[in-house]
């Protein structure tokens, strides 16, 4: 009698879980390492419903400047829901192996708030399954630094080169495109 109490509950939580997984967009099921710490980004929990800009980055990159440009973007559009992940990637040779010195450029030298993981690989064959599927809806990172806008229903409204800079108008409209959208 004992066993059944226990199973009940939990086959309710797993209905309830697996209900809310398949509510989920395809773009954010399953899970990343988180930068700091050994805890998982429920990529569904966090950013399920939300404006969400995904960007691979890569520390050594000559692009890495942007972070200052994405963390302002991040601030200023962060009270009206926009979340924004960052995704260490070294399929450009330019990143570091140890997770300690990537945080430490991502936090300590350019201050950044939003979301960051481990480093992951967005492209090919070992993509992960969230650069899989934002490659589906657009297409492949060509370089580090290549930004997606999602809207609230988990649907890539935009992409952009490592070229665009986070304050360039195209890219700020797609954002303001993905608020306004509708859950």
């Amino acid at each position: 009698m004992r066993a059944h109490g226990l199973i009940m509950p939990l086959l309710a939580l797993f209905a309830a879980s697996s209900a809310w997984a398949a509510d989920c967009p395809a773009l954010l099921q399953g899970s990343l390492p988180e930068l700091r710490g050994k805890g998982q980004v429920d990529l569904c929990q966090r950013f399920a419903g939300k404006p969400l800009v995904v960007v691979n980055t890569a520390s050594y990159c000559g692009f890495a400047p942007q972070f200052e440009g994405l963390e302002s973007t991040y601030k200023e559009y962060h009270e009206q829901g926009l979340e924004m992940l960052g995704v260490p990637s070294n399929d450009f040779k330019q990143e570091d192996a140890d997770s300690e010195k990537t945080a430490k450029v991502c936090y300590a030298n350019y201050g950044v708030t939003f979301t960051m993981t481990k480093t992951q690989a967005v492209r090919g064959k070992d993509a992960t399954p969230l650069f899989v599927e934002l490659a589906q809806q657009s297409s492949a990172p060509k370089w580090n630094f290549y930004k997606y806008v999602v809207d609230r229903k988990g649907k890539v409204v935009g992409n952009f080169s490592s070229l665009t800079k986070p304050d360039d108008p195209a890219f700020r409209a797609a954002i303001e495109k993905a608020i306004a959208s509708q859950p």
